[in-house]
């Protein structure tokens, strides 16, 4: 193998052009090949037609076709015959304009700002362009529509409340502490103020569906700590929603819950109500079991506290 055909083949050798103007990388592999085959300066490149398929992966008839576009664009020519074969030259003193690297820069450059744009268009229709809208945290709002229009909305309690809720589901991480068991029931009990609501110059919406939902949820972790068994969370969310829903207030719920744990805190856990149970049956306005006491025996003169008889102090006592 020729290196210097080879390297003339690949780099130095012009281009031919297809009929549409295209590369003819056909013609082009097929000049690889014999340039594999030639001497240093070109020449004796006879490989067979059979050689050629092989390397190229063409057929035949591709093969000779390609031939006739090499001799005819001057890049090889017949220089006799050996082994029953055509043996070729190579024009090695051609060389490759120029310009085929250049238009390919150019060619790569308008592939890139086309691709650039094509980014830019994709990102564009991506943005609502809406009108213009300026918020702030304080009690006057301005909203800006062609024309300069400001609108002061007074904020009662239970709109700065729904703004503090939401901020803190958005704004918790592991350098801020989670909320006390008395704010997320504050959280979650609706506020009770009409005078305050009679302040309201624009209408609030008020929460239905998954934000009301996620609304009662805030005081169902202070329930879920408190509670004695932890089983069925799913289950105990639904029926802890129901509740409220039925108007039980979360905070009794939750206060119910710890009384109920220091009942069972001594007990089999085998008998402690699952927390769906607990809820649904209502048990948070049951009335708490009495703690247990001394035991009372009958004795003359009253009932005494009960003693175990094989203790030596009580039979001391008596005498």
């Amino acid at each position: 193998m020729s290196t210097e055909a080879v390297t003339w083949a690949m780099d130095h050798a012009p281009m031919l052009r297809t009929e549409k103007g295209k590369p003819d990388t056909t013609a082009r592999h097929v000049l690889q090949v014999l340039a594999e085959h030639a001497s240093p300066t070109g020449t004796d490149a006879h490989p067979s037609a059979l050689r050629i398929q092989y390397r190229t992966g063409y057929d035949r008839v591709t093969v000779q076709r390609a031939l006739r576009r090499l001799e005819k664009g001057g890049l090889i020519a017949k220089d006799g015959m050996k082994e029953g074969r055509n043996r070729w030259k190579l024009a090695m003193e051609l060389r490759r304009p120029a310009t085929d690297w250049t238009g390919l820069e150019r060619e790569e450059d308008e592939f890139r700002a086309a691709a650039t744009e094509r980014k830019r268009r994709s990102r564009s229709k991506g943005v609502t362009h809406a009108e213009s809208v300026t918020v702030t945290d304080a009690e006057d709002v301005t909203v800006t529509h062609g024309e300069s229009v400001t609108d002061d909305v007074t904020h009662s309690k239970s709109v700065r409340h729904a703004l503090k809720v939401r901020s803190s589901r958005t704004e918790r991480s592991p350098n801020h502490p989670q909320p006390s068991d008395n704010q997320l029931l504050k959280d979650s009990s609706p506020a009770t103020e009409p005078d305050e609501q009679q302040a309201h110059t624009a209408p609030v919406q008020t929460k239905t569906g998954s934000a009301k939902k996620n609304h009662h949820l805030e005081a169902f972790g202070a329930f879920w700590i408190n509670y004695p068994k932890k089983r069925d969370r799913e289950e105990a969310k639904k029926a802890w929603i129901a509740a409220i829903d039925r108007g039980v207030d979360p905070k009794h719920m939750v206060d119910r819950a710890q009384a109920y744990a220091r009942e069972r805190a001594s007990q089999d856990p085998q008998f402690t109500k699952y927390p769906a149970t607990w809820l649904n049956k209502g048990c948070y306005d049951d009335e708490p079991d009495p703690q247990p006491g001394a035991h009372l025996r009958a004795v003359s003169g009253g009932y005494q506290p009960y003693r175990n008889p094989t203790d030596q102090s009580v039979y001391d006592e008596d005498l």
